[in-house]
């Protein structure tokens, strides 16, 4: 089966692939890119992303020597930030380890910051030919029905038996192909609902097709429900300038700006919240005025709700930077100049747009 099953792959593959920027022109950085932005994210998402940060950081050495703020800023939007953050401080290490080159081998690439054991693979078969099969959640998917393997992916006896056929399959020398046919497989025929087997170049080695059983393999976990958390965020006044924070580079949206604020505790009214959260967060008392909006966002293991308020300090006394790295009096029209998660650039967009508070 091992000569039958990759021609007919790779057949498929070089008549249906997808045009993509980094494919177009495999080179190590752009293949090195490219995988951490696909990570938890979709191509046709990516792809802009991809181009943009190209654009401003061409080459390893130039997004070593960027700053933070700046890499975050040009990542914005598209979530998942500590992506961004491991890639500067990989590029950083590249340049003074690796002589301001991304090491082929990989378990040098898995002593890069951001890299696990698929991205590794991943490049050292696709920027540097090397046989390694690369086992993402879509290609996991793909041999599971094709072996008809009734357990989640995630299952040790499962990554086990997938690993195995894979690298009795793999092609020497074509592993860079292969890995690729396999993820282009995953993602427009074998998809994880209603998978299009019609199409598939692999229907007549799919086993689970044969049981008519694609639809329910691979097996899936019962996701958990959302916990739901209710959020206040101050929009701070004084002088026409407003007060933006930076949170801790550790932790959810680590480095991005916000608007201070926190999360409402049980039996505690909005403002009660806010007021609290600010004495913790920048010892500092506020006269909270009116409401400026009500925001919503899903993160992976929760969602938002955020009630955003127009608020002035009591006294001119100066906020403190007690849970975040740094604090800033920003002007409107300077706010587009630092890195925000979602709901914060929803608030600026909202102030700068309508002058909440200004009139």
């Amino acid at each position: 089966m091992t000569s039958v099953f990759s021609d007919k792959l790779l057949t498929w593959y070089q008549q249906n692939k997808r045009l993509l920027p980094w494919r177009d022109n495999p080179q190590p950085y752009l293949v090195w890119i490219s995988e951490i932005m696909l990570q938890q994210t979709k191509v046709e998402t990516a792809i802009p992303y991809f181009q943009r940060w190209i654009d401003r950081f061409p080459d390893i050495a130039t997004l070593a020597e960027a700053n933070q703020s700046e890499v975050l800023q040009v990542w914005e939007g598209l979530g998942y930030y500590a992506r961004a953050r491991n890639l500067h401080q990989a590029a950083k290490v590249i340049m003074e380890r690796f002589n301001g080159q991304l090491p082929e081998n990989p378990t040098k690439l898995r002593s890069l910051p951001g890299i696990g054991e698929y991205t590794a693979n991943a490049i050292a078969s696709i920027a540097f030919h090397q046989n390694y099969p690369a086992l993402d959640s879509n290609i996991s998917r793909v041999i599971a029905r094709l072996i008809a393997l009734d357990l989640p992916v995630s299952d040790k006896n499962a990554k086990q038996q997938i690993h195995e056929f894979v690298w009795v399959q793999l092609p020497n020398g074509k592993a860079d192909q292969f890995n690729q046919a396999l993820m282009e497989l995953g993602a427009l025929i074998c998809t994880p609902r209603k998978p299009n087997c019609n199409q598939c170049p692999l229907i007549s080695e799919c086993q689970a097709n044969q049981q008519n059983r694609q639809n329910q393999i691979p097996r899936r976990i019962p996701k958990k429900s959302l916990p739901h958390l209710t959020v206040t965020a101050g929009v701070i006044w004084q002088d026409r300038r407003v007060l933006i924070a930076q949170r801790p580079q550790n932790g959810l949206l680590g480095g991005l700006w916000e608007f201070p604020g926190g999360k409402l505790e049980k039996d505690e009214s909005l403002h009660s919240c806010l007021l609290r959260e600010l004495n913790e967060e920048l010892n500092l008392p506020v006269n909270i005025e009116k409401k400026i909006g009500v925001y919503y966002h899903a993160y992976t293991h929760f969602k938002i709700t955020l009630h955003a308020f127009c608020c002035y300090p009591v006294s001119r006394s100066s906020p403190l930077p007690l849970n975040h790295q740094a604090l800033y009096w920003a002007e409107l029209n300077e706010l587009a100049h630092f890195p925000m998660g979602k709901i914060d650039r929803q608030i600026a967009h909202t102030i700068s747009k309508e002058s909440i508070c200004l009139s």
